[in-house]
């Protein structure tokens, strides 16, 4: 009788691209409430840990989520994925950092002060937080995390992740041109098309300093 039953069709198994969505969309979420915390315990005050406009979310974490899960996720050994989530990390870090201040000239961390960065986008204390944050997600998040992503309704699922990823590509879009047009603000640009007006008027730097609260201006 067995033989006959269809296979229940599992929602985004293995590493597939939907798996991948979640895990990054789980990772920016993460990002966001740990770096709040994080500051909350150095420093005792609440401030905004955002990556983008809409919603509690790091982009950088959820970049780093995905890294870790497509390079490391295989690997056994605890001292390899030490090593490489501290590379992969502070690579991921440093990049983001760079990128940041060639598009937008601002920059959310700087790690000038402590011992042995580079260039103050990364640091070895950084890298050392990557790399046992890599090993939490090897060993125990990622295992209980693609479990409950596959537990997901097949349906449900695809229409989540649909909509999420609809809802993300417009959040990214929104807070790149909102900032983009924040540094043409900076320079003294004036806006020469309906779309920058309803920028400047919708994400004024005010609204703008107040969300990305650890964005600072760099100075040429």
């Amino acid at each position: 009788m067995g033989l006959f039953m269809e296979k229940k069709e599992v929602f985004a198994k293995g590493i597939c691209f939907k798996k991948i969505f979640w895990i990054f969309m789980f990772g920016c979420l993460f990002g966001c409430i740990f770096e709040m915390l994080w500051h909350f315990i150095n420093y005792g005050d609440w401030v905004s840990r955002k990556g983008v406009i809409y919603g509690p979310l790091n982009p950088v974490y959820g970049l780093g989520a995905v890294i870790f899960t497509l390079f490391l996720c295989k690997i056994k050994n605890p001292l390899t994925i030490f090593i490489g989530g501290m590379v992969l990390g502070g690579g991921c870090e440093y990049i983001c950092s760079l990128f940041q201040e060639e598009v937008f000239g601002t920059v959310s961390w700087n790690y000038e002060n402590n011992f042995l960065n580079l260039h103050g986008r990364t640091s070895l204390f950084y890298m050392l937080v990557w790399g046992v944050l890599a090993i939490g997600y090897v060993k125990m998040v990622y295992p209980f995390l693609s479990k409950w992503i596959e537990r997901i309704p097949v349906r449900n699922g695809n229409v989540l992740t649909v909509v999420l990823a609809i809802f993300m590509v417009v959040n990214l879009s929104i807070s790149l041109t909102a900032c983009l047009r924040q540094e043409e603000r900076n320079q003294g640009i004036p806006a020469d098309n309906s779309f920058e007006v309803f920028l400047d008027e919708t994400y004024p730097d005010k609204r703008l300093d107040e969300i990305f609260e650890n964005s600072k201006k760099v100075s040429k």
